[in-house]
């Protein structure tokens, strides 16, 4: 049975979590734990940016729940006045799954790591992602397992020196971007730790999406893997590496000309085939620079396709954004559907659809 035989939109859908016009500041949302992380922690400035972000969707706190699994980030819903739930390793989409299917009045969120959701937790994370639930799934990216003391993660570079790999990691890492397309996640977005801005409107662009949302957050841990994306954050390149999208604009990147003291120039995304590539923009024509469309899924996994381990070039924003029918929404229409339509017969339930008699 269909979303469109139970009567559901075949896109889209009307959220249920009630609002409030009462002010809320991020005071409201901090809670009374002292934060532990080591100092100089990425996860501080994301918490930071989440508390200040979270008043501004008019939600009430008994309406909104964090759920995390294991790690660093998985501290999150401690330091936040709201219910929040610490799960077990990989396990959160499931959890927060629960939550979304029985509880349409509550924003539901996830925080994860690259280790609790890309290694233990990679099948629960790409069929909550596939199912459309109604999740928003904030993934720390900082390449390391640092809760565990600096192990390599599924996201770590190939040659990657660590506990586990002395002698450099062999494996190929995941591209989280290029894997949530895969699973077809209705919205993907990444953004800096450091960018309290680009950070905030993903973050506000997620929270308005109805289905699954994930963010992946580029975050610094200075423990096991400082400095891991510093070459987007400093330096007289840093400009000429990040590519921010707007949707409905020519992808162009680089410093402003009065900005360019190294005399980089400015840099355009434009088509290499089925591909894309990158290229100086006064070497090319205006009408050959790709215009960011963030409903056309070959676009988002080939801009996915462009950020390398190097991070020579590193797309942030949101590579992808549309509509389609939420798991949480078509099971309850299902559910409300047999209640209608069937009398309640238990034993019938129980028997199935195989029965048989055996006589003897």
């Amino acid at each position: 049975m269909t979303a469109l035989d139970l009567g559901l939109p075949t896109i889209g859908g009307l959220d249920r979590v009630p609002t409030t016009t009462d002010k809320q500041t991020a005071k409201d949302f901090t809670s009374d734990q002292e934060v532990r992380w080591c100092p100089g922690c990425g996860d501080y400035a994301v918490l930071a940016a989440v508390r200040q972000f979270l008043p501004t969707l008019g939600i009430k706190r008994e309406n909104t729940v964090f759920v995390s699994g294991i790690g660093c980030s998985s501290r999150f819903p401690y330091y936040l006045n709201t219910y929040g739930m610490h799960s077990i390793h990989g396990r959160a989409p499931t959890i927060a799954t629960g939550l979304a299917v029985t509880r349409p009045d509550l924003s539901v969120w996830v925080v994860t790591g690259d280790g609790d959701a890309l290694s233990i937790g990679g099948n629960h994370l790409i069929h909550a992602l596939r199912r459309n639930v109604n999740l928003k799934i904030l993934l720390f990216n900082n390449r390391i397992y640092g809760l565990t003391k600096g192990q390599y993660s599924p996201t770590s570079e190939e040659g990657k020196i660590t506990k586990s790999t002395p002698f450099g990691s062999i494996d190929h890492p995941f591209n989280p971007i290029s894997l949530a397309l895969g699973a077809e996640a209705t919205f993907i977005g990444r953004a800096l730790d450091s960018d309290r801005k680009g950070l905030t409107e993903v973050l506000g662009a997620a929270a308005a999406h109805r289905g699954s949302a994930l963010v992946e957050i580029f975050q610094d841990c200075p423990i096991f893997n400082d400095g891991s994306f510093d070459v987007l954050r400093k330096g007289d390149d840093a400009d000429t590496r990040v590519i921010p999208l707007t949707h409905g604009q020519p992808i162009r990147f680089g410093p402003p000309a009065e900005h360019d003291r190294a005399g980089l120039g400015s840099y355009a995304v434009v088509r290499d085939g089925f591909g894309l590539r990158v290229t100086k923009t006064d070497e090319v024509d205006a009408s050959e620079i790709v215009v960011h469309d963030q409903t056309d899924h070959n676009l988002a996994f080939a801009l996915s396709r462009l950020s390398d381990q190097d991070l020579t070039h590193t797309v942030t924003g949101i590579f992808r954004d549309v509509a389609r029918t939420t798991y949480d929404d078509a099971t309850r229409a299902q559910v409300d559907h047999e209640r209608e339509t069937r009398t309640p017969d238990l034993q019938a339930l129980l028997n199935g659809r195989d029965t048989w008699t055996v006589v003897g």
